[in-house]
């Protein structure tokens, strides 16, 4: 028996029993008997908060092709501007929600962050009751809706803590495709719940969801006492400097800022190229089909190393960009949803294997040159690197989202400058390409006197 399998057993915590003093998950004995049980249980929780964070911030981005109905006149480009702040802000707003859950507790934060969706639900009623607010008073009201986009930061952080080292794939990417699937739900389900009850409708029907959800996480979470130790902002910009944060940042711009980039644009590429296609008949599946993939790819990355996953879903990333020029040059409709679908879901199968990759190289760092037998270390060595790799969630999650942004600009000006989109999918094809190169040369590259890639030693 491992030193990591010498704790005794406890009695698993009670259903909203607040705070646990002992959390030990890569314990075999306290996982089977304790450590499972309350983990899927503020799992559940959790990916209900989060699906209803991305539903909340993905609002506007429905609500702006319809505020002509109410009496509300925009522009294109004031349109566009309603749809790219919540996205900015939502990835501002990632990195202090990243600190939420190690300063107030897992459950006390996810209470927190449910709650607060309410602000942007209720001011969207307010602005679509009043269509005579000046432009920047829409642009504000829209903004909140980013708090939305940061519960993934701390929905994401406190899951890490939860869950085995070696078993952190499926349950993160659960949570995140949980979470990412509230963009296909808003965009399948709005557009005949407006033709239903009129546009405020779109605010109202978030509400009571929402207070389901902070009810749920106040009866049935909890608080880690191991995972309260919060990084202060000069810690967390230390963390931002290490190597290897800085590379999963940029691999998680080619998935998640890929996911969410096409996620806004899909429609507008539809419409854009195929004009005859109804774009709304449509626009979800993408969304939908790189949410399921997530968890696919954590379970993949579980199973035969998370850097591998990812070199490998690059390149077929790259392929489906070329497939979708083919597409384009052609005029074929069905080889465009296709080329694109399968683009959607290597977005969600990278989602979920960088993500494994992030926790398993903390854990590498921190166990380099400790000794295994002793107990004491290992276990701070361990929940040490389970607080950076939580911080790092937070930190790449942040700047995935701003690579959306950037997604949505390569389109909006290769369509505005180049009047075609073959430009931008030439940039995408290539970054997803300089990817490739970087998982290779970061994680497989077998390197050190033993030849061995940190993909051969769990990465």
């Amino acid at each position: 028996m491992s030193a990591l399998t010498a704790q005794k057993p406890e009695a698993a915590p009670a259903a909203g029993g607040r705070w646990i003093e002992h959390w030990a998950p890569d314990d075999e004995v306290f996982w089977n008997t304790t450590g499972k049980a309350v983990a899927r249980r503020n799992l559940v929780w959790s990916i209900v908060t989060e699906h209803l964070g991305f539903c909340v911030w993905l609002l506007w981005s429905i609500a702006v092709i319809n505020l002509g109905k109410v009496g509300v006149t925009l522009d294109v480009g004031q349109q566009l501007w309603l749809t790219t702040v919540p996205n900015l802000v939502g990835a501002f707003m990632r990195v202090p929600y990243t600190f939420g859950p190690a300063r107030f507790g897992g459950r006390n934060f996810t209470i927190i962050s449910a709650t607060l969706l309410l602000i942007p639900c209720a001011l969207f009623v307010y602005a679509i009751g009043n269509p005579d607010l000046p432009f920047w008073a829409l642009l504000l009201i829209a903004a909140t809706t980013g708090l939305g986009g940061g519960n993934f930061a701390s929905s994401m952080s406190n899951i890490t803590h939860y869950y085995p080292s070696h078993k952190q794939g499926l349950p993160l990417g659960l949570n995140a495709a949980g979470g990412n699937i509230g963009t296909s739900v808003t965009q399948l389900t709005m557009p005949p719940l407006i033709v239903a009850f009129g546009l405020v409708a779109v605010g109202w029907v978030w509400m009571p969801l929402v207070l389901v959800a902070a009810a749920g996480a106040y009866f049935f979470m909890n608080n880690l006492r191991t995972a309260t130790s919060a990084y202060t902002i000069r810690e967390m910009g230390r963390i931002s400097r290490e190597r290897h944060t800085m590379i999963m940042s940029i691999l998680y711009i080619g998935t998640f800022g890929s996911f969410i980039g096409y996620s806004f644009s899909f429609g507008v590429l539809i419409k854009n190229q195929f004009p005859e296609v109804q774009a709304a008949h449509f626009i979800w599946l993408g969304a939908l089909v790189g949410s399921v993939a997530r968890p696919i790819g954590g379970l993949l990355a579980d199973r035969i190393g998370g850097a591998r996953v990812t070199f490998w879903n690059f390149l077929v990333m790259a392929a489906g960009i070329a497939a979708v020029w083919f597409a384009v040059n052609a005029g074929s409709w069905g080889l465009f949803l296709a080329a694109f679908l399968l683009v959607f879901a290597t977005t969600g199968i990278g989602n979920g294997s960088t993500y494994k990759m992030i926790p398993a190289i903390f854990r590498r760092k921190a166990l380099e040159g400790i000794d295994e037998a002793d107990g004491t270390a290992v276990e701070s060595a361990v929940a040490t690197a389970r607080r950076k790799a939580a911080a790092a969630i937070g930190i790449s999650s942040a700047v995935g989202a701003l690579g959306g942004v950037l997604i949505q600009q390569t389109f909006r000006i290769s369509l505005t400058e180049a009047k075609s989109v073959v430009p931008a999918l030439l940039v995408l094809a290539a970054f997803y390409c300089v990817c490739v190169v970087l998982t290779w040369a970061a994680y497989l590259r077998k390197t050190g006197p033993d030849r061995r890639s940190l993909a051969d030693a769990g990465v």
